[in-house]
């Protein structure tokens, strides 16, 4: 399973929201560009940036978002704010690893099934669920289609996975009605799907490790606090050996 360290951008400042709500930012006084590299430093090999000025439409990240590319050795996947082709296109041209794409493949389908067979394996979906709804524009907006069809809808599409968010989560209670939303999803998928919004402790992660089809974790808040070490976790993300028989 990967750990996905994750940065959200706000201003050009490291920040966590709780439950989407741009204007409820809490500010990480650390250096956005440090903390990406020390993530790539402990081992990550894939970091997550969120721009939320771009979620916002007030502007973007871009340049710091460039440096972090260029500057360290991790994967970067980028999502928050890409609303047209366009917009996809010039992150992957910048270095992006992969893009993750929510409204825009609400609202125009067709758009991305034809990003994703240009760039295989480098767009992902981002399913964004509240009270059992699908969500767009940045968690605003209700969409008409249940997530389970909006997943069924993309089951040809050459993805490189899909990211799933059960914005309740973000209260912090009930994690295993949570994990259960997720989990329910990545059994009614055959792409991989990254779960969002569940790991608050180390233990998180080890249950996660377990669970069907789960490639990976968006861990972002829980790093910043030190309620999660990246190392730890990134060591119980591992593959667990398969025990060896022993012949005389």
């Amino acid at each position: 399973m990967i750990i996905y360290p994750t940065v959200e951008l706000q201003n050009g400042k490291c920040v966590s929201l709780q439950r989407g709500r741009l204007e409820e930012a809490s500010i990480w006084h650390v250096d956005p560009l440090e903390t990406v590299q020390g993530f790539a430093a402990q081992g990550a090999d894939w970091i997550h940036v969120t721009d939320l000025d771009a979620v916002a439409g007030e502007g973007s990240n871009d340049a710091l978002i460039e440096e972090m590319i260029t500057t360290t050795s991790a994967a970067i996947q980028i999502g928050g704010g890409v609303r047209t082709a366009d917009r996809a296109e010039y992150l992957i041209d910048k270095g992006a690893a992969r893009v993750v794409i929510g409204t825009l493949a609400v609202q125009a389908p067709q758009i991305v099934r034809e990003l994703a067979i240009r760039h295989p394996d480098q767009i992902v979906l981002a399913v964004d669920i509240f009270q059992g709804k699908l969500m767009t524009e940045g968690w605003r907006n209700a969409g008409a289609m249940v997530p389970e069809d909006f997943l069924k809808s993309y089951d040809d599409v050459p993805l490189a996975g899909v990211i799933v968010t059960d914005i309740d989560a973000d209260i912090g209670d009930d994690q295993e009605g949570h994990l259960s939303v997720i989990s329910g999803l990545a059994a009614s998928t055959k792409h991989p799907v990254i779960a969002r919004g569940t790991v608050n402790t180390a233990d998180d992660v080890s249950r996660l490790k377990y669970v069907s089809n789960i490639s990976g974790t968006l861990v972002g808040r829980a790093l910043f606090a030190k309620d999660v070490e990246l190392e730890e976790a990134l060591a119980l993300a591992q593959a667990t050996p398969e025990p060896k028989a022993h012949f005389q």
